[in-house]
């Protein structure tokens, strides 16, 4: 009989820096389910990968001097590397600069443009260059970017958009008639309520204002925009191609079981993915679960705060294991959960040191010193014995529901409560007391048998969210008996056990966690300062200093820019036969009739830029003068156009 299919995929990583354990969040409880999926006899595809586009890795690449595409192998690797540190079981890692996908996502873009779905038209709007996009002044919080808290700048270009207002209907109508395509319920209100029905705009799909991404290939001034090219690769991983024949994986694992990303993304594959599925006549994915973030302690990670926590480190410590399990038992299925060296510490002494390692290590050590390492199986009528074997089969039941519904943590709970319950059933019914008598030698076998019988369970549990663990335990007590059930074993011949989690000194542990992360810090804040050093400070060469142009300039006009709060528009007369614009953030500091007839000393042959509309052609000098306090140079009397030496 043919093995029911489940394609899980991942939102894949932005190539842009290492990702940090709150990213991890998501490759992991993807993980966890596609092992889960497995367990239950599934034939599994599971894709992640990274997103390497984009303007900001155009940046980092130039700050670098290199190009983007060696800057995203490096930063693509580094994904790898944390993804295998957490051992990860993906079938494929797609890079959005593989020539597959690229070549694929042309032709998507093509033929949504030549049936209608994209068409070309100009965009002016709020821009945040570190979330790559778009808002409208209604959409900003105090200002600035709603999804990251940063500035935005205002830009105008010419771009092609989707309809997405073509499809809103159909995709409402979708989202009503498959109540469990978007899980947590909370995000399903959130989309339908706050997008959906006040209605679409169009979608800006294309970008010409940088060059690194994928072109649209009947219009090279375009490079595809993230909705399109990242979003793609679900069908794209798969061999999806709009004109020639799909792939073989696409025909047998398409639409996607469930796609496991950030809330914080949830609109982009809610709303936007299945439009694009629709609009190319292919089904859309079964469900979409936005899982909460990981934060550190109440605030987002930052590596200025020094608060940056990466699980290749932690596990290269701590083990791969322990560091699944603080994840996927520390948040919620739809609230956001946070991390700390200190509640990490805490949860591995309290849950996996005490409560299941010294469970493990004590039942293994007991049945080799009272029975030679072998037990048969033994079922009595007794009090504890019989609330043991209901608890086992409560816990099953608790486990299995909570992993069908992706409720990571109620599952762990499960697996720790029942541990729990057979540290209990140890102090119950006292095996070494037993051991005094020859008399109680069959109730202490049964005991025995209990303990070992409940440890394969706890090994089966734990398969999906702790597979090193699991396939310890297994190796412990010899068994690979796969049944969920109590007392199926015959009997058991245990190996020698080796501590599963040695326990930690807190206060050791934690001092050397604080001081790395002080150091982390000092590191961060270095390398900012380096980064935001004024220009001048590194000895130069007279040859360097003659590269700059400064002359002097008389203000002949000066205007404030609308929508631009630090900005002035200065006309200024440097002795050429045309006045230069300069827009120049001092307006804090002077109104436009403080400059007027002034003359100041402007940098002549700087490379002119746009600024919020306005081309910048130099900069005049000021100096800081105290906090938060500039002064503007002034050379009144010089003749405007004369140079400065």
């Amino acid at each position: 009989m043919e093995k029911q299919t489940f394609y899980i995929t991942t939102a894949i990583a932005y190539a842009s820096r290492k990702p940090h354990i709150g990213n991890v969040y998501d490759i992991v409880l993807a993980d966890m389910i596609a092992r889960y999926k497995r367990m239950q006899g599934y034939d599994v595809h599971f894709l992640t990968g990274s997103d390497e586009h984009g303007q900001k890795i155009e940046e980092y690449a130039k700050e670098q001097g290199i190009s983007p595409k060696a800057y995203v192998d490096g930063i693509s690797d580094e994904i790898k590397a944390v993804w295998n540190s957490m051992n990860v079981t993906y079938d494929r890692f797609i890079r959005t600069t593989d020539t597959d996908h690229e070549e694929a996502v042309k032709k998507i873009f093509k033929k949504l443009y030549d049936q209608g779905d994209i068409y070309k038209s100009e965009y002016s709007g709020k821009y945040c260059v570190p979330c790559e996009s778009f808002f409208t002044e209604s959409q900003l919080v105090d200002g600035k970017c709603p999804d990251c808290g940063r500035e935005v700048i205002d830009s105008k270009e010419e771009a092609y958009f989707l309809k997405l207002s073509k499809y809103q209907d159909a995709l409402l109508k979708y989202i009503e008639e498959h109540p469990n395509f978007i899980q947590p319920e909370s995000r399903k209100n959130e989309m339908i309520n706050n997008f959906l029905k006040p209605g679409l705009a169009d979608l800006c799909v294309s970008r010409s204002s940088f060059k690194w991404g994928v072109p649209v290939e009947f219009d090279e001034k375009h490079v595809i925009y993230v909705w399109i090219d990242a979003l793609s690769n679900y069908i794209t991983g798969l061999g999806y191609h709009p004109y020639n024949e799909c792939g073989d994986l696409y025909k047998k694992y398409w639409p996607a079981d469930l796609h496991v990303i950030g809330k914080d993304i949830v609109r982009f594959h809610t709303i936007y993915w299945p439009i694009v599925l629709m609009a190319l006549g292919e089904p859309l994915p079964k469900q979409v679960l936005g899982h909460p973030w990981v934060l550190f302690g109440e605030d987002k990670m930052s590596k200025s705060k020094g608060n940056v926590i990466y699980a290749d480190e932690l596990a290269a410590r701590f083990g791969a294991d322990a560091v699944r399990y603080y994840l996927l038992s520390q948040i919620p299925f739809a609230q956001d959960g946070n991390i700390t060296n200190d509640a990490f510490v805490t949860v591995y002494n309290t849950d996996l040191a005490n409560n299941l390692g010294n469970l493990v290590n004590r039942s293994i050590a007991m049945t080799n010193k009272y029975f030679g390492g072998s037990v048969t199986k033994k079922v009595l009528d007794n009090e504890f014995d019989n609330d043991l074997r209901a608890c086992a089969k409560a816990a099953a039941s608790d486990y299995l529901k909570a992993m069908d519904n992706f409720k990571n943590a109620d599952a762990a709970a499960a697996i720790m409560t029942f541990a729990k319950r057979l540290n209990k059933y140890i102090d119950e019914t006292a095996p070494w007391v037993l051991a005094k008598d020859e008399s109680n030698k069959e109730r202490l076998e049964a005991v025995m048998y209990n303990l070992l019988e409940g440890i394969r369970l706890l090994g089966l549990f734990l398969c999906p969210i702790m597979p090193e663990s699991s396939e310890k335990i297994a190796k412990f007590i010899c068994s690979d008996d796969k049944t969920l059930e109590f007392g199926v074993v015959d009997g058991y011949t245990v190996g020698s056990a080796e501590p599963l989690f040695a326990r930690l000194d807190t206060d050791k542990v934690l001092a050397e966690l604080e001081a790395e992360r002080l150091q982390k810090a000092a590191a961060a804040k270095k390398e900012n300062e380096a980064k935001t050093a004024p220009e001048g400070v590194a000895q130069i060469g007279i040859e360097d200093f003659a590269k700059v142009e400064l002359k002097t300039a008389k203000v002949v006009a000066c205007e404030p820019i609308p929508k631009a709060k630090k900005l002035l528009k200065l006309t200024l007369d440097d002795g050429s036969e045309t006045p230069r614009i300069v827009a120049s953030g001092i307006a804090k500091w002077y109104t436009p009739d403080d400059l007027i007839g002034r003359t100041v000393i402007v940098v002549s042959n700087l490379k002119p830029a746009v600024l919020c509309g306005v081309e910048s052609q130099g900069m005049i000098l000021a100096a800081d003068a105290g906090e938060d306090n500039v002064k503007v140079i002034f050379v009144d009397g010089v003749k405007p156009g004369s140079k400065v030496r």
